[in-house]
């Protein structure tokens, strides 16, 4: 399946196919190509069933770009009562740290420090949380060598973990492990191209302007033209766009955004933060250091009304409220002048009544008149709302398809490790490892355009990756180059600097 002869997307690809997609009939139409769109492309191929699977823009387009990276055990459901919810989320982290992405998901130490604020009470009550985890992660049977157990520490460790935080009262601090991505639309390229392997019609810039039971009607938006795509059945799997293709759909969408703070604002930072949110009970917001030297900032939860945009603003007064959830914990305080960026996700939650933050995260599955809608969720659970929308569409169309593979089913990259090949010297080494650990076991076919193209873009790529995301990875435009095949795009100003590159790799 690393071959990218049979998982290459790019824009030959895509007029081939599209070509195809008018003249045939498939078992599958799936709409929308974000985690749970792609998850179930891949799900029905790899079953034998035939598959088209469109976007109106681009892979991970929304929500499934705007998350907090983390791919988590579903501790804060647990919080709520709601186990199954997750045990689910447990057992799915175990699948892409285990067998289908372990060379974009690896497990991440986490500290929530043990300030005033925090009573000897709610320690107990965190400490508690934390080791029911860790018994979902044994029931998950995730090895505890890919996600250690909680502990107690100092508070000199804790501060060594987070030198920023203040000393002032410090008790110590509670160290947990959770799942992360490095960059959440990489996992979502990797399961679109995964599915392509298997078959698939993967079409982005392909807006679905209507959905039958049998079809739908489709406009090419690169060039205007209209036809249509005919299918056994269709799964809307459109996000937070999904009640626009289905009135039978109600949601309410919730705001999430998270700040993108400069290089140096909280330096030597090993491990994530979990900061109580004032006020709230089992509501943490999260401080991430990335490999760049920078530090996400997140996560805020506010309904929101009205149309659903494109590209969700990050208004101000999320930016404030999240500073100040920061600062309350930090020895010196972190201005508005370190926020190089911002950006929000909405997530797609069914319509209750209530705080969309006590909102279950459970999927729903919706069927009728040929139409699959699958809302809900999160970016952990993507494979298994997968499965059940498949599960789901087989037999609303009776159509005669194998059992789920998925779980077991590494995605592109996801194979051993490479060695270092003779072709790579000494001097390159780190150039070497940084490609192992963005595209994992395919890091030997990327290495010959990344040598042949070393000019760097922003956050140590190169113009090499850029062109390997056009040849392989189905970028169309700069705005896939900056925005989703890499995250350059998320600070205006390396945007601006990487924008002449990304033209000239797609030129």
């Amino acid at each position: 399946m690393d071959s990218s002869l049979d998982s290459s997307l790019n824009a030959r690809r895509r007029t081939r196919e599209l070509k195809l997609v008018a003249e045939e009939r498939v078992d599958v139409l799936v709409v929308g190509l974000g985690a749970t769109g792609a998850g179930a492309a891949l799900d029905a191929a790899s079953r034998g069933l035939s598959v088209a699977a469109i976007d109106a823009h681009d892979l991970a387009f929304g929500t499934s770009r705007w998350s907090s990276k983390l791919i988590h055990g579903g501790l804060r459901y647990l919080a709520k009562g709601q186990v199954g919810v997750a045990y689910e989320s447990a057992a799915e982290r175990g699948v892409l740290l285990a067998r289908t992405a372990p060379h974009l998901v690896r497990a991440h130490p986490y500290v929530l420090p043990l300030t005033p604020e925090v009573s000897r009470r709610q320690q107990a009550l965190v400490m508690a949380g934390y080791r029911l985890g860790d018994a979902l992660r044994t029931a998950a049977r995730t090895p505890r060598r890919l996600l250690p157990g909680p502990s107690r520490l100092t508070a000199a460790r804790t501060r060594r973990l987070v030198p920023a935080l203040d000393g002032g009262g410090l008790r110590g601090g509670l160290l947990s492990w959770d799942g992360r991505l490095l960059d959440d639309a990489r996992l979502v390229v990797a399961v679109a191209r995964t599915a392509a392997g298997h078959g698939a019609r993967v079409l982005t810039r392909c807006r679905a302007l209507e959905l039958t039971g049998t079809g739908a009607r489709v406009r090419d938006e690169l060039t205007g033209e209209e036809f249509t795509i005919r299918a056994r059945v269709v799964i809307n799997a459109a996000g937070v766009w999904a009640g626009g293709l289905d009135p039978s759909v109600r949601l309410r969408p919730s705001r999430g955004t998270h700040l993108v703070l400069r290089p140096g604002t909280l330096p030597g930072m090993y491990a994530g933060l979990h900061v109580p949110i004032p006020g709230e009970r089992n509501r943490f917001a999260l401080v991430l250091p990335q490999p760049d030297g920078r530090v996400h900032v997140g996560l805020t939860d506010v309904a929101v009304d009205g149309p659903v945009p494109d590209v969700p603003e990050a208004p101000e007064e999320d930016v404030r409220t999240l500073l100040e959830v920061l600062n309350g914990v930090l020895e010196a305080e972190v201005t508005r002048e370190a926020v190089a960026g911002a950006y929000a996700g909405l997530r797609p939650l069914l319509a209750a009544d209530g705080r969309t933050a006590d909102l279950s995260r459970r999927h729903a599955v919706l069927a009728g008149d040929g139409v699959v809608t699958v809302v809900g969720g999160k970016l952990t659970t993507y494979r298994r709302m997968a499965q059940d929308a498949v599960d789901r569409a087989a037999e609303l169309a009776d159509l005669r398809a194998g059992r789920c593979r998925t779980a077991r089913l590494p995605l592109v990259g996801a194979g051993p490790a490479p060695r270092r090949p003779s072709s790579v010297p000494e001097r390159a080494a780190g150039t070497w490892r940084r490609l192992t650990e963005r595209y994992g076991s395919e890091a030997g076919a990327v290495w010959p355009l990344v040598r042949e193209h070393p000019e760097p873009v922003g956050l140590g790529l190169t113009e090499g990756d850029l062109l390997w995301s056009v040849r392989h990875e189905g970028a169309l435009d700069a705005a896939d180059l900056l925005d989703r095949r890499t995250r350059i795009g998320l600070v205006p100003g390396d945007r601006q600097a990487a924008a002449e590159a990304a033209e000239s790799a797609i030129a």
